[in-house]
């Protein structure tokens, strides 16, 4: 497997379960999406938005790197975070829309645009906090997709609690079984 087909499979899995997360905090109650539950971002929706905060942050990063990376240059036309806790959305449907659009980008990106000498390369950018870094770019790109498996877990934990299944979130369904 090349290491495109590797971060493939991970925008695969990031992009199924957030279509599951979505569909199992859709029935819930504006009030329950917005209650505070001291989660990191607080409520459901702030970590969510969160999440789209983070990954339009990094993505923007990564359109610095390739000028093949065309897809990236449609971020301009997204919202401009100014802090991991903004609220981008607050209607949850538009949240969803705009994750949906997002996930089939990074889809798209990884499919037609990077290569796998990009993976060895180093990016150079500024944080949030205007602090320069360079750093490798695959370990980069596999901090995009922790980042989410990371935030998704906390939701997914809150779901539980209140007696929600989010259903099966094993990667290894997006691993292809050889024997198949």
């Amino acid at each position: 497997m090349s290491p495109v087909q590797h971060y493939l499979l991970f925008a695969e899995y990031n992009q199924r379960m957030n279509g599951q997360l979505y569909q199992t905090i859709e029935p819930l109650s504006t009030e329950t999406i917005n209650q505070d539950r001291g989660l990191f971002f607080q409520s459901i929706l702030g970590t969510l938005n969160h999440l789209l905060v983070g990954d339009l942050i990094w993505l923007r990063r990564f359109g610095h790197f390739s000028e093949r990376y065309v897809s990236l240059a449609s971020l301009v036309s997204w919202p401009v975070p100014t802090s991991l806790s903004d609220i981008l959305y607050r209607d949850f449907s538009e949240l969803k829309q705009a994750r949906e659009s997002l996930d089939r980008l990074i889809v798209e990106w990884l499919t037609n645009e990077v290569y796998s000498e990009d993976f060895i390369h180093k990016l150079v950018y500024a944080n949030t906090a205007g602090v320069v870094s360079e750093r490798n770019f695959g370990a980069l790109i596999s901090h995009l997709f922790n980042h989410q498996t990371h935030h998704r877990g906390q939701l997914s934990t809150v779901l539980s609690q209140l007696g929600v299944d989010v259903g099966t979130t094993d990667f290894l369904l997006e691993i292809p079984d050889d024997r198949i």
